[in-house]
This record gives C-alpha cells, structure tokens and sequence, in this order.
C-alpha cells in the first residue's frame, strides 16, 4: 500500500521500497529513496540479535512498511520489512542520518512533539524508543501488549504513549514510566486500525476500527464521548453480490485539520472520505457535512499546514486531488494550482515507484475474528444423520432396490399357504 503525509513544506509519499518526498512551496528537484540501495545488516549484528531473542524472520523484500514526518517537517522516518529504521535530517537538504534495525517489523511510528524520540510499534506488540538527537544509539524497549500493535501516537504535551492493538484495545500508558497504565479505552468490536489526536482537542482521541466505526474518547479517563456506524454514512455494499453477507470494512485512516474545524475520515476500499465538523458544547461533537466522492479509491490522504487536503489516489492519470474549504463547503482545487502541478508532476513522474501497489490486498485483511456458530454446525449434522438414518430403514424396506426384502417375501408365502388349507372342523 501507498502512503502520505504532510508537515512543514514536504509531502512526503511511500511506496513498495520506494520513498518520494516533494517540496510544496518550492519548485525543488524531488527526493528519492530507494530502501534496496539502503546499508545492510551486519552479519555479527544478526548474531547479536538472535541470542537476544530477536525475530528469525526471512530476508524480506525491502518493501515500506510505515513512514512518518515529525511535526516541524524537519525529520522524517522510515521503517521496512528487513527491519531497518532509517533516520532522515529534511533541512537545510534531505539527509540519511542513521540506519539502526528493529527486533520485529514495525506497524508503526510516531515522533515526540518535541521532536528527541522516534517511536516504534511492532507485530509482536512491543513498543521501542529510538532517540533522534543521537541517532546510532540503540533502540529501549518502553512496553509491551500480547497482541500486535497496529497503531501508535503521543498526547500533545508528550505525556502519554497511546497504543491500539488487533484485540480491540486502547491503552494510555504514561511516557516517562510505561509501566504506569493511565487509562484503556474499550468499545470496539475489531482490531483498532487507527488513532489520532485532533488539533485543538489535547484531551481527546479519534480512534478507527474493522468493525466500521468512528469513536471519540477522553483518553486520560478512557470514558467514550461519541461513536459514530460509518455504514450509516453510507459505507456500506459497493455491489449486489455483496449484499446478502454483511460487508466488513475497516476505517483506515483519521486526520485533522491544523485549525481543529475538520476530521477527514478514510474507509478503506472506498472511493470517498467523509468529512466531519467539530462542534464543542454539543451533544455530537463530530458533526457529519459532506462526503467527498473520488474518481478512483484512494490510498491515503493528508492536511497541509494551510488545511488543504491532499488525497493519493490509485491511478496514473490522476495521482493526487487537492481540496481547500471556502464558503462552508470542501472545493476541489483545479490543476492550475502550482503547488498541485508540483506535486502531480513529480509523482507522475515517479509513476513506476507506485504501480505495484495499485490493487493491493488490505493489510488488514486477515485481523478479523472468525466466528464459529458451533450450534448451527451441531443441527446441520443432526439433520444429516437423520437423512442417512431414515435412507437405510427405507433401504431396509423396499431391499435396496424397490422390491421385497426376502424376509418379507418368505413370509408373504407362507401366509398364503395357511390360507390355501383348511381349517380341521370336529
């Protein structure tokens, strides 16, 4: 799958082993980064990791698993399936400024709003803090779920370390002493895909999930405040061959917009985002206003620093829509925007870094619970041997072949003999 995001004046895009980093503002050669020609890893440090219980997973393939910008757009990080973490400086001129490895491959990560550490969450559940102003120093370990982590973020005061994991749980862990467990938020039914802290909201935390909702929470109590069916938005069955089973989706991605007025909210599979406005003092603090159709599904989407949303769609002719919000509703912005004729030429012309990607699989396709109805298993069997039970009486009865058993033929002949004699009178 592709990626975006946004901060300062980068916008950064990944894909397959490729990462693409345009310059809004300014018309700059693009920077490109290809994780094939990234450093390896040393044979003794494979060793090391081995003894110390690390992952014995294959070599991968050094496709981009997650990607992230900081907040002031001047480091970005990378992490890929031969569990490299790759430390980028942006200013004055991108630089690689460290290669370190992970113990498992990342699901992923997020910089500290002070910009000193790099989070990193793993299939295996663990989270690992990297620092960024001495980037060779080792990875800590900083806690730990029993399940995969698929989503992490850092309350805007860096108090907290806000994890979701593939057993539908939220945990608000305190940053400075992990092991100090503030809060969980509970209520969803599938894995948590996704977290978001809104702009403007410190106390809050926006939260996506496969079993299709949208939920608001005050983290730091771990009380709900709103949730919200995206299926009664109408994400729902994209086709007639789908409508008799109920379709499961997961909301994949939740961003803000700088100013705090607007939640853009991604479904996956969906050529859409709903977009939502922030009411305070209401009853409904999300309040739905408009949905944005696209003409192609989309892999991800982004606010810039001026509230613009950039959405990355599947397709070479049109790789990127931008829209701006004027006169209380959502405008696509035309191709004459040159910051949009940047970035559409750039990625246009980088095509072939995202072609593989297009049509890929859901990453969150096999994290969703399978049910077993063992009670409905249990009549269908019964049914079954009542079948075979009453097939073998009526076998029995007919001789297997429609005619008399011979049991019954003997005895129909020597009734007929009894008949046949008389009776002896006296």
């Amino acid at each position: 799958m592709a990626a975006v995001c946004c901060a300062g004046d980068w916008l950064l895009t990944c894909s397959s082993q490729y990462l693409v980093a345009v310059n809004i503002r300014q018309s700059r050669e693009p920077f490109v980064f290809d994780c094939s020609k990234a450093e390896q890893k040393p044979t003794e440090t494979e060793a090391e990791n081995k003894s110390d219980g690390g992952g014995s997973e294959e070599k991968g393939s050094d496709r981009i698993l997650a990607c992230t910008i900081s907040t002031s757009g001047n480091y970005a990080a990378l992490t890929d399936d031969n569990k490299r973490l790759i430390l980028f400086r942006t200013q004055p001129s991108w630089q690689c400024i460290s290669t370190r490895w992970v113990v498992r491959r990342c699901t992923s990560l997020m910089f500290s709003q002070a910009e000193d550490e790099l989070f990193v969450a793993d299939k295996s559940g663990d989270v690992y803090s990297f620092s960024v102003l001495e980037p060779q120093k080792q990875g800590e370990l900083k806690l730990g779920h029993l399940s995969m982590l698929l989503a992490i973020t850092l309350s805007p005061d860096d108090k907290y370390i806000i994890t979701a994991d593939r057993d539908e749980k939220i945990r608000v862990s305190l940053r400075q002493s992990p092991y100090n467990i503030q809060a969980f938020c509970l209520g969803h039914t599938e894995f948590v895909s996704t977290l978001f802290v809104p702009t403007g909201h410190p106390e809050w935390l926006l939260s996506g999930s496969g079993d299709g909702t949208l939920k608001l929470w005050h983290y730091e109590t771990g009380r709900r405040l709103q949730s919200i069916n995206m299926k009664q938005l109408g994400f729902s069955q994209s086709s007639e061959t789908d409508a008799e089973k109920p379709q499961r989706f997961a909301v994949s991605r939740i961003i803000s917009s700088p100013n705090g007025r607007h939640v853009a909210v991604q479904c996956e599979r969906f050529p859409s985002i709903q977009l939502f406005e922030v009411k305070d003092g209401s009853e409904e603090l999300l309040i739905p206003t408009e949905k944005l159709t696209l003409p192609h599904a989309p892999w991800d989407m982004a606010f810039d620093s001026e509230g613009r949303l950039w959405v990355l769609l599947q397709n070479k002719d049109v790789t990127v829509l931008l829209y701006t919000y004027s006169q209380d509703c959502w405008k696509q912005i035309d191709s004459e925007s040159a910051d949009l004729q940047r970035v559409e030429e750039a990625l246009s012309t980088q095509w072939d870094f995202f072609k593989d990607s297009v049509g890929v699989e859901s990453r969150f396709q096999h994290l969703y619970k399978v049910n077993f109805d063992n009670m409905a298993s249990y009549l269908q069997k019964k049914q079954e041997r009542l079948q075979q039970q009453d097939q073998k009486e009526g076998k029995k009865r007919t001789g297997g072949n429609g005619s008399q058993s011979n049991g019954a033929a003997k005895k129909s002949k020597n009734e007929r003999k009894r008949e046949a004699v008389p009776s002896n009178c006296s």
